[in-house]
């Protein structure tokens, strides 16, 4: 039911109000523009492999990071932003979507405008000089992010110091780049390295180095407050900082996984991909966590995907096996080795299934776990039991326990219009 303007009221009577539609506008808005961004790196891309320099060119292997990472969190901050707006962290995962899009957009039209077709480009010279003016925030917001999450404030007004300093920060590296003097005869910094401090010297350097120390250590930091948070959180708080964890182990399990990788000398698009998955994991955690959207799935998701992981490796190894096998005995070449490697697993698939996720369950998802034997043995006491009052007991006992309802009733068709059940 909705009440007058922007308000609404649920069903017990509470007055809620509903997100503006200029937040939702705007915010879909800086979504597009974000996505704007990509079109003209691919464009850009277009032109530099046109003339030769595939070197040069934003869209390599090494890419998928970045755009995942700027598509994940300039979509999940439209979400946030249009039903949240007084959020302030779905407008800074925004925020860092267009940074990442931009600083794309800016490194490709200097590489263009000076390397590629040097004078073909207005502006290309200035484009490079203060790309670092781009780049720069995406850190000063991704530590914001980190350091609002899940409430939309500080951890403690203790904090609110470190705040003023990690908006400083940036502040003073934009005005460091400003006010350096351009070098005469080239751009003051490469196109494709915007750390290149050649245009700064004396008192600046070391202003904008100390600067952007501080601002790099926002993100440390930020990420250090999610655990402070999360060991003073209780209930939902703590919930909603159990999604982020997991984002952050997974992208710590694949930066980890992602080592030796590079020592074997993996394909560069394999593992551009792989880091740009686990990059893009941490903005749909966060929305979630903000959201609480099925907040409380979070044991069920981990059990399953352990459970269909290991169970992958076991059938998958078991088919080797028996391939292998049966290959010695057939032939290397033989069908019905692989059609007998083939039957094996489809036969194995649902009990090894059930063994490994209540394997999984006893140890990830005890609450599942321990449910599901309550269950069985209350349907074990249904078959001996005939008074109806324990039974009715009982049923309720067991829904209460493993269900945790508010309230739980039972309706009984009365024979002599007994009034039914209720706890």
């Amino acid at each position: 039911m909705h009440g007058r303007g922007n308000e609404g009221v649920t069903a017990g009577g509470q007055v809620v109000r509903e997100p503006p539609r200029w937040a939702a506008g705007l915010a879909w808005a800086l979504w597009g523009l974000a996505m704007a961004g990509l079109a003209v790196i691919w464009w850009l891309d277009r032109l530099l492999r046109q003339v030769g320099r595939v070197d040069l060119a934003p869209l390599g292997a090494g890419v998928a990071a970045p755009v995942l990472a700027a598509v994940s969190a300039a979509t999940v901050g439209a979400v946030l932003a249009s039903r949240r707006p007084r959020h302030p962290v779905g407008w800074l995962l925004l925020a860092a979507g267009l940074c990442l899009n931009a600083s794309g957009v800016a490194s490709a039209y200097a590489d263009y405008g000076l390397l590629a077709r040097p004078g073909t480009l207005p502006g290309a010279r200035e484009v490079s000089l203060y790309l670092p003016a781009i780049f720069i925030p995406f850190l000063a917001v991704l530590g914001f992010v980190l350091l609002l999450t899940p409430t939309g404030s500080l951890p403690s007004p203790r904090w609110r110091w470190w705040a003023r300093a990690a908006v400083a920060a940036p502040v003073v590296s934009l005005l460091a780049i400003v006010l350096a003097p351009p070098a005469l005869d080239q751009a003051a910094r490469a196109p494709d390295n915007p750390f290149d401090l050649s245009g700064l010297g004396g008192v600046l350097v070391v202003v904008y180095q100390l600067a952007f120390a501080v601002t790099n250590l926002a993100v440390v930091v930020g990420a250090g407050s999610l655990v402070v948070r999360f060991r003073r959180a209780r209930g939902t708080e703590r919930q909603q900082l159990r999604w982020v964890a997991l984002a952050a182990a997974l992208i710590l399990l694949g930066s980890l996984v992602l080592l030796p990788a590079f020592t074997l000398g993996t394909s560069p698009v394999v593992v551009g991909w792989v880091v740009g998955i686990y990059v893009a994991i941490l903005p749909l955690a966060l929305g979630a966590s903000i959201l609480r959207y099925r907040l409380y799935d979070l044991d069920r998701i981990i059990s399953r995907t352990l459970a269909y992981g290991l169970l992958t490796l076991l059938l998958a190894g078991g088919y080797a096996v028996v391939a292998l096998g049966l290959g010695q005995l057939l032939g290397q070449d033989s069908s019905l080795a692989v059609a007998g490697a083939t039957l094996a697993v489809a036969g194995l698939f649902q009990p090894v299934r059930r063994r490994v996720q209540a394997a999984v369950d006893r140890r990830f998802n005890r609450r599942r776990h321990d449910a599901a034997q309550m269950i069985e043995a209350f349907g074990g006491r249904l078959r001996d039991q005939v008074d109806l009052t324990t039974l009715t007991g009982e049923l309720l006992a067991v829904v209460d326990q493993t269900m945790q309802p508010s309230q739980a009733s039972l309706w009984l068709r009365p024979s002599v219009g007994a009034p039914a059940g209720r706890r």
